[in-house]
């Protein structure tokens, strides 16, 4: 059977459609697939390694500052921390010319690895005053942190602040402490139930 002109045209045309295809279907649209994948882990390991890096520089930054809060403000006694804070706000207001009105600590209940004991103060002056005695709480070699802050006007027209702010501070618990002891005993031998 001898093929026209025509039709061995159109089988070429044919196979070489269906080779394109398998060619697609094996090869091509695998690579493609796999091209994307790797693109997309790539994306996400470079996020990954740009996070590790940050850590590294905000530990590098901030690691000194650390050390130097456990070596001169960080306390292992909740009640020596809470003395610390209220003995450096009096200093502080003191100095700023701020006359503090009230200055309350709370202590946490949660059971934390660095339990925190909260203060609410508040306290009267200047705008240079409130401004000279943020700067000391920010400034600070203890280890406190603003965690809210209002200030408002006492009479309008004048400088008369007042203000109030909720810091925090950090102790950091005994790790020598004893293990609690466990209540693991033997059954007591004697006749089975």
């Amino acid at each position: 059977m001898t093929f026209s002109k025509r039709e061995r045209i159109i089988f070429v045309a044919l196979a070489a459609v269906l080779a394109v295809l398998v060619l697609d279907w094996w090869i091509v649209t695998p690579l493609l697939d796999r091209s994307a994948e790797v693109d997309a882990r790539k994306a996400v390991l470079l996020s990954e390694m740009a996070n590790a890096e940050n850590l590294l520089h905000r530990r590098r930054v901030i690691g000194p500052r650390w050390r130097q809060m456990l070596a001169e403000g960080m306390k292992h006694d909740p009640a020596e921390a809470e003395s610390q804070v209220l003995h450096a706000l009096g200093d502080w207001a003191a100095d700023a010319g701020l006359d503090l009105v009230s200055l309350k600590p709370e202590r946490s209940t949660k059971e934390t690895l660095l339990p925190e004991i909260d203060f609410r103060t508040a306290g009267t002056g200047s705008m240079a005053a409130v401004s000279r005695f943020l700067w000391r709480l920010e400034t600070a070699t203890i280890p406190v942190k603003v965690k809210a802050l209002q200030i408002g006007s006492r009479k309008e027209g004048q400088d008369n602040l007042s203000l109030q702010v909720q810091i925090s501070t950090l102790y950091f618990p005994d790790a020598a402490q004893p293990a609690p002891k466990t209540t693991d005993q033997p059954a007591p031998e004697g006749d089975a139930p």
